[in-house]
């Protein structure tokens, strides 16, 4: 069973660049896609209800901002999309589907940046990690098999980024951003594609000027957390950095179907 992750910085602007045929070939039992920046109905028929897809969207409020997606072979059993907070919920950045005894959440975690880029963000991001690790808490202590998919907004460690020493004051990479990783981390959760890859040089997003991404100049800001209990079934993670389109790339598991 494959779970891939995409932060597709716009589902209609990728779709024009080859989604749909993608999709097809993935070998995905479940795709999540962040940044989805439209409302439902504003999807064109094909990518709101593709054949053989059950498919499920969260919009903003605000036009053509953030939003989230879930494409997947089975009908989920159930989709909670609100933490219970007015200021997150309509921003549109979760997902959380059942699937038998697996559950995916598909989050598009805030960026840090202000307008401005002035980092007056970053409470609300930290706010958000919080109030969602607040909400998973339970079934992590009470052996759930659950899966955090989705762009974190924030590269980890050193080895997470192609250039750590200039960007420690970054949105992304400071260090109140990394300790919140670090405390879903203490807590039991398991980034799944460390767990297999112990190098660097894997990245999931590159910023779009010129030859950036041809150089490899990246950050890992795309994961797959699993709780011990899905770990368990996890067989691969690996990164997609081949499959273009956005400025980000997918990301993925492979889990046992026994997951289910």
């Amino acid at each position: 069973m494959r779970v891939v992750s995409w932060n597709v910085n716009g589902l209609r602007s990728v779709h024009r660049k080859g989604f749909l045929p993608w999709l097809a070939g993935a070998r995905a039992q479940v795709v999540a896609v962040q940044e989805v920046r439209a409302r439902e109905d504003q999807l064109p028929e094909e990518v709101r209800a593709p054949k053989r897809w059950s498919t499920h969207f969260v919009s903003a409020d605000r036009p053509g901002y953030s939003g989230v997606g879930l494409f997947s072979r089975l009908e989920p059993d159930d989709v909670v999309t609100r933490l219970g907070v007015p200021e997150v919920d309509v921003e549109g950045r979760l997902q959380i589907a059942r699937f038998g005894k697996l559950t995916v959440v598909n989050g598009y975690f805030p960026n840090g940046n202000g307008k401005d880029r002035d980092l007056s963000r970053i409470p609300y991001k930290l706010d958000f990690y919080r109030r969602l690790f607040e909400r998973l808490e339970k079934p992590l202590r009470d052996g759930g098999r659950v899966l955090v998919v989705g762009d974190f907004n924030t590269a980890h460690q050193d080895i997470d980024l192609a250039r750590p020493r200039e960007n420690r004051e970054t949105s992304g990479f400071r260090p109140e951003e990394r300790e919140e990783f670090d405390r879903w981390i203490r807590a039991g959760w398991v980034d799944s594609f460390r767990h297999f890859h112990k190098v660097g040089g894997h990245y999931s997003w590159w910023s779009q000027r010129v030859g950036v991404r041809e150089k490899n100049i990246g950050w890992r800001i795309d994961y797959v957390l699993a709780t011990p209990a899905a770990m368990a079934y996890v067989r691969k993670a690996a990164i997609h950095p081949d499959v273009t389109g956005s400025d980000h790339c997918p990301v993925s598991v492979d889990l046992d179907p026994a997951v289910r």
